[in-house]
Order: structure tokens, then sequence, then C-alpha cells
């Protein structure tokens, strides 16, 4: 994979666009959507879509996985090296809640 520390940025608050932060991180797509992967970083300039890091997220009784990353617009990017990454189910949710408190007083 071509490293690019520089291309990606976190997903801004007054931008954000897709629901509640929890039932984003949580990998519960906007509904409607048939998209099952989670944009979990956005471009640099503050836009997600422009340069969106996704990923498919699923949720288990005691882990939340990360697994399949993809930029959408490199389809023949490879990150299968990279993760999948499994977090403890109890200390995910504490920590999505604990962003979306921020972002809704930012």
């Amino acid at each position: 994979m071509e490293t690019r520390a520089q291309s990606y940025g976190g997903l801004i608050p007054s931008l954000f666009r897709f629901g509640p932060a929890v039932a984003h991180f949580l990998g519960k797509a906007d509904e409607g959507s048939a998209d099952e992967k989670t944009p979990v970083l956005g471009c640099t300039c503050g836009e997600w879509g422009c340069w969106p890091l996704r990923v498919r997220i699923i949720v288990e009784p005691g882990v939340v996985l990360w697994l399949d990353f993809e930029q959408p617009f490199r389809p023949n990017r490879d990150y299968s090296d990279f993760g999948p990454f499994a977090f403890e189910r109890i200390e995910y949710e504490a920590a999505v809640a604990t962003l979306a408190d921020a972002w809704a007083s930012a």
C-alpha cells in the first residue's frame, strides 16, 4: 500500500451528515442506504466524500470488528494487510459515546 499519511483527516463534526455518531460507528448505515461500509476518515480538505477511508464494521456480543478497508476512488489499492482490528465492545461503545457527546457540544 502506498503511504498517504497526509491524505486523510478526521470526520469534522460540523460536516458530519451520517446521523447519530453512535449509530454511524456501530456500522448502521443511513436508512435507505444500500452501502455496507462506513467512512471512518475523510479528506484533509474537510469533505469526507472527497477521499474517504471506508470499512466494514461488524458488531458482535463482545467485540466490534473493523475489516475490509477500502478507498472507493482507488478500487485496485490493496488494503488486505491492514486490519482486521478488534475492539472490546464495552470500551468501544464508551469511546464512541464520548465522541458523540464531544461532537454534540462542538
